[in-house]
C-alpha cells in the first residue's frame, strides 16, 4: 500500500515539463509555489520537450533558467515518462500545449511500474483569448488545472461542466511571474511596445504597427521609445514568427531615441513609463506594477487579435490617442477579476493550489488519472492527438537494449536535421527569394 508524504519533513520532489521559453518560466516558477512550507523550498528537475520550440541556451537565460532547476535537459515524450516511471516524483508540472498536456496524461495513465503516480498540475501561459473549450479539454484529467484569475477559474469550470467533466481540479490562482516594484513615476520618459510572435500575422499589420511606433518616436523626440522582442532571427517561442519586426525594422530609417532591445521582460519594465501591445501578456505584468498600460485598438478589437480581452479595462486606446499624450487608466474591478492583484493580494494568490497540492501529496494513495478524452468520448480525436506526439498506445518501456538506443539516435538526428532546417535553413532560403 503507497503512502503519503510528510511534506512538511522533506521537500517536494517536482518534475517540470515544458515546450517552449515562456511555457519553462511558467513551469518553472509555478513549480517554486507549489511547497506548502516556504522554508522547505522544492526539488527541482527540469525537462524540456524536444520540438520546434524547444528554446535555445540563450532564450532560457533570459527567462531564468536557474529558477530553482538542479538540471534542466532535452527528452522525447517517451523518455520523460520512462523519468517518471523511473524516479518517485510527489508532483509533475506540465508546461506544454494542449495536445502535448493530453497525450502526458494517457501516457503516465499507462504506466505500471510506478510505486504511487505524483500529482500532476498543469494551466496556461497567460492569457486565454482562443481556443478554450479545445485547449481545457485537452488538459482535463489533470490533479490541478490552474486558472490564472477569478474570470478564468469560472469560464474553466463551465466548459468542464458543460461536457459533463468533473471541474473540481479547477483552482485559482495567478500568473506566477508577476512581481516588481509599483510604479511611482508621473512623466513618461520611456515607452515599451510589447511585440507577438504571431499577432498580427500579416506583412501589413506589422508594418504600420512598427511604422507607428517609429512615427512616435519621433513626435516625441525627449523620449525614450523601444521594440521590446521575444527572439532572435532564427529562433522560435511559443508561436511562430514568420515576419519578424527585426527584419521590417532593418529597412527603416529609425531615429535615435528608436531602439529594438531583448532580455527579461521584468527588467524592460523596471523602466518603462508607458507599456503599450495588442494583446501580450506582458500587459498583466504591467499592469500589477500599475503602469500606464495601452492595448491597442488601431487594427480593430477582435478575436483573431486577442485584444477582446481587455474589454471593460480601460486600458484600450490607439496610437493617435497616445501620439497626443493620453495615458490610459485601468478599471480596478477589471484587474481584480483578471488576477493581476495590483491591490497587494499577489501574496496569497497561490494559497489555494498549494493547499490542494498538500493535500493530494498526502493522500495515501491517487485514484487514476481520468481525463475527458478517451476512445469512447473522442474516437475520431483522441488517436491522433496521441500519434503525434508518438504515445499512441505504446508503453514507454517498450523498446529496450540496442533496438532502443538505434531507434533513438535515429529519431535525435532527424529532430536535429528538422529543427536545424526550420531555424537555420529556412530563414536563409526565405531571404534569397526576396532579393
Amino acid at each position: 500500500m503507497p503512502v503519503s508524504k510528510n511534506s512538511s519533513s522533506s521537500p517536494l520532489r517536482v518534475a517540470v515539463i515544458a515546450d517552449s521559453d515562456t511555457r519553462w518560466k511558467w513551469g518553472a516558477l509555478t513549480a517554486r509555489r507549489l511547497s506548502a512550507d516556504p522554508a522547505v523550498p522544492a526539488d527541482l528537475s527540469g525537462f524540456l520537450l524536444r520540438g520546434r520550440a524547444t528554446p535555445t541556451a540563450r532564450q532560457l537565460a533570459e527567462v531564468g533558467v536557474g529558477v530553482g532547476a538542479v538540471d534542466v535537459r532535452e527528452v522525447t515524450g517517451a523518455e520523460f515518462l520512462r523519468e517518471v516511471e523511473r524516479e518517485t516524483y510527489d508532483v509533475v508540472v506540465l508546461a506544454l500545449v494542449g495536445g502535448a498536456v493530453q497525450a502526458v496524461l494517457h501516457g503516465l495513465s499507462g504506466l505500471t511500474e510506478m510505486e504511487r503516480r505524483p500529482v500532476v498540475v498543469t494551466g496556461y501561459v497567460g492569457v486565454v483569448y482562443e481556443k478554450l473549450a479545445d485547449g481545457l479539454l485537452l488538459r482535463h484529467g489533470a490533479d490541478v488545472v490552474i486558472a490564472n484569475s477569478r474570470h478564468d477559474a469560472e469560464r474553466f469550470r463551465a466548459v468542464y461542466e458543460g461536457v459533463g467533466a468533473d471541474a473540481s481540479a479547477v483552482t485559482e490562482a495567478a500568473l506566477p511571474f508577476l512581481g516588481g516594484a509599483p510604479y511611482t513615476g508621473d512623466t513618461v520618459k520611456t515607452v515599451v511596445f510589447a511585440a507577438q510572435p504571431s499577432v498580427p500575422e500579416s506583412r501589413a499589420d506589422r508594418a504600420y504597427l512598427l511604422r507607428r511606433l517609429v512615427d512616435h518616436a519621433r513626435f516625441h523626440p525627449d523620449r525614450e521609445v523601444l521594440l521590446k522582442l521575444r527572439s532572435r532571427p532564427g529562433e522560435h517561442t511559443t508561436h511562430l514568427e514568420e515576419l519578424p519586426y527585426q527584419k521590417l525594422a532593418a529597412a527603416m530609417d529609425l531615429p535615435p531615441n528608436f531602439r529594438l532591445v531583448y532580455g527579461n521582460m521584468g527588467e524592460v519594465l523596471d523602466r518603462t513609463d508607458l507599456l503599450v501591445t495588442v494583446s501580450s501578456t506582458a500587459a498583466l505584468e504591467s499592469l500589477h506594477r500599475r503602469i500606464p498600460t495601452a492595448v491597442l485598438t488601431d487594427l480593430g478589437v477582435r478575436e483573431a487579435l486577442g485584444n477582446h480581452h481587455f474589454l471593460g479595462s480601460g486600458c484600450l486606446a490607439s496610437w493617435e490617442h497616445l501620439d497626443a499624450g493620453e495615458r490610459p487608466q485601468a478599471d480596478e474591478e477589471w484587474l481584480a477579476r483578471q488576477g493581476v492583484a495590483a491591490d497587494g493580494s499577489y501574496e496569497t494568490a497561490f494559497d489555494a493550489v498549494r493547499k490542494r497540492v498538500a493535500q493530494l501529496v498526502g493522500e495515501p494513495e491517487l485514484p487514476p488519472l481520468a481525463p475527458y478524452y478517451t476512445l469512447t468520448t473522442a474516437p475520431g480525436y483522441l488517436p491522433g492527438v496521441l500519434a503525434r506526439y508518438r504515445l499512441d498506445g505504446v508503453p514507454a518501456a517498450e523498446a529496450t537494449g540496442l533496438r532502443r538506443i538505434v531507434r533513438d539516435a535515429m529519431r535525435d538526428a532527424a529532430r536535429g536535421a528538422y529543427r536545424h532546417g526550420v531555424q537555420r535553413v529556412a530563414p536563409v532560403i526565405r531571404r534569397m527569394g526576396e532579393l
